[in-house]
C-alpha cells in the first residue's frame, strides 16, 4: 500500500441539492473539488423539492466526477480509496451518489468506505487548516442540523446537545420566506441584518433548562412571525432590516453562549464550526469576541467547505480508512444517520 500522505480518495456527496465530487491526496491535499448546485432550481419553489433534487442528481452525477477527475488530473484507476456519504439526508439523493460509488468501487476493484455527512463537516476543518488536530470541541450548524459536538479523535465523536425543533438554517429559511427575502434564507437574513438594528425588534431568547446543551429555535420562529402579523394589523410599517436582526441575534447569542460556555466546562481549549451556517459572518464575528476573551482558538472553514461539498467527505472517509475502517456493497443509504 502506498504511504498514507499518499493515497488517493475520490469522494462523492449527494446527500441533499448540490452534486459533488473531490479528488484528494492524503487526507487534507485538495487536487480538485467540483460541486453542481440545484440552488436556482430550488428557489422557485422556496426550498429543496427531493424527487426534483435526486433527477437532477441522476443527469449530473457521471459528468461530475469525470470533471474532478480531470481536474485532478488523475484517472479513476489511480484512486485508492472510493468515499461516499451514506446519510443522514434525503434518501434519494443519497442512493444516486451511493449506487455510483459501489460502481466504481467494484469496477476498479477499490475499497468503498461511506461517510456520515456531520463528520464531514466537522473534517472540512481538518481542511483548511493543516495544524488542526483532536480533541476539540466542535457546533455543526447548518440547515439540518445544529449540534454541539465533542471531538476527541479523527473518527471519535459524541453529540453533547441538538435541536429539539428546527435546526437553526431550517430557522433561518423559514424567516427569510416570512419577510419575502427568497431562498436559500441564510445569506440573504445574515446580509439583511447588516442593514438593521437587532435592540429595535428583540425576541425571546430560548436557553430551555439550566445545564442544556440543546436548542430551540421554532418559538423564535414562531414570534417573528406573531409580530409581522401584529404590526400589519396595526397598520405600522415593517423595517425587515431590524426583524432580521433581532432574529439573528436571538438565534446566534443562544448558540454562541452555549458552545463557549461547554467549551470553558470541559476545558477544551479549541472551538470549531461547521456547516453551512458557519459562513454567517455575524456568527463568526461573536464566536471572535467570546474565544478571544475566554482564550479560546477558534476555527472555520472557508465558506466552499462550510456548504456541502466532497472535498469534505474525501478527507472523512481517508481518516476512516486509515483507522482500518472499510464497507462492503451491502452499504444502504440512511436517511436519519445518527452521528
Amino acid at each position: 500500500m502506498k504511504e498514507n500522505r499518499e493515497l488517493i480518495t475520490l469522494a462523492i456527496e449527494s446527500s441533499c441539492d448540490e452534486t459533488a465530487c473531490a479528488v484528494l491526496r492524503g487526507g487534507r491535499e485538495v487536487l480538485s473539488s467540483v460541486i453542481s448546485s440545484q440552488t436556482e432550481i430550488h428557489k422557485q419553489y422556496g426550498g429543496v423539492v427531493p424527487e426534483i433534487a435526486s433527477r437532477h442528481h441522476l443527469t449530473n452525477i457521471n459528468a461530475v466526477v469525470d470533471e474532478a477527475l480531470r481536474r485532478g488530473g488523475i484517472s479513476l484507476g489511480e484512486a485508492d480509496i472510493i468515499g461516499v456519504t451514506y446519510g443522514p439526508g434525503l434518501v434519494g439523493a443519497l442512493l444516486i451518489g451511493l449506487a455510483t460509488a459501489k460502481a466504481y468501487a467494484l469496477a476498479m476493484g477499490k475499497p468503498l468506505v461511506g461517510v456520515h455527512h456531520i463528520h464531514g463537516h466537522i473534517c472540512a476543518n481538518y481542511i483548511e487548516h493543516r495544524d488542526l488536530e483532536p480533541p476539540f470541541l466542535a457546533l455543526v450548524i447548518s440547515g439540518g442540523h445544529t449540534n454541539i459536538v465533542e471531538v476527541t479523535g479523527y473518527n471519535q465523536c459524541r453529540v453533547l446537545g441538538s435541536t429539539r425543533d428546527d435546526a437553526a438554517g431550517e430557522a433561518f429559511d423559514k424567516v427569510a420566506r416570512v419577510l419575502g427575502l427568497g431562498y436559500p434564507g441564510g445569506p440573504l437574513i445574515d446580509r439583511l441584518a447588516r442593514e438593521g438594528d437587532p435592540r429595535r425588534v428583540e425576541f425571546k431568547r430560548v436557553f430551555l433548562e439550566k445545564g442544556s446543551l440543546d436548542f430551540s429555535f421554532s418559538g423564535i420562529k414562531t414570534g417573528v412571525l406573531n409580530y409581522i402579523n401584529s404590526e400589519k394589523q396595526a397598520g405600522r410599517e415593517i423595517n425587515r432590516a431590524d426583524v432580521a436582526a433581532g432574529f439573528q441575534a436571538a438565534v446566534l447569542e443562544v448558540i454562541v453562549a452555549k458552545t463557549v460556555s461547554a467549551a470553558v466546562n470541559m476545558k477544551k481549549d479549541k472551538i470549531v464550526l461547521a456547516g453551512g451556517v458557519a459562513a454567517n459572518s455575524r456568527l463568526r464575528e461573536m464566536f471572535e469576541e467570546e474565544c478571544g476573551g475566554k482564550g479560546l482558538r477558534l476555527f472555520y472553514p472557508s465558506p466552499v467547505l462550510c456548504t456541502d461539498n466532497a472535498a469534505m467527505i474525501g478527507c472523512a472517509a481517508y481518516y476512516k480508512y486509515t483507522a482500518g475502517e472499510t464497507d462492503d456493497l451491502t452499504l444502504d443509504a440512511i436517511p436519519d444517520l445518527k452521528l
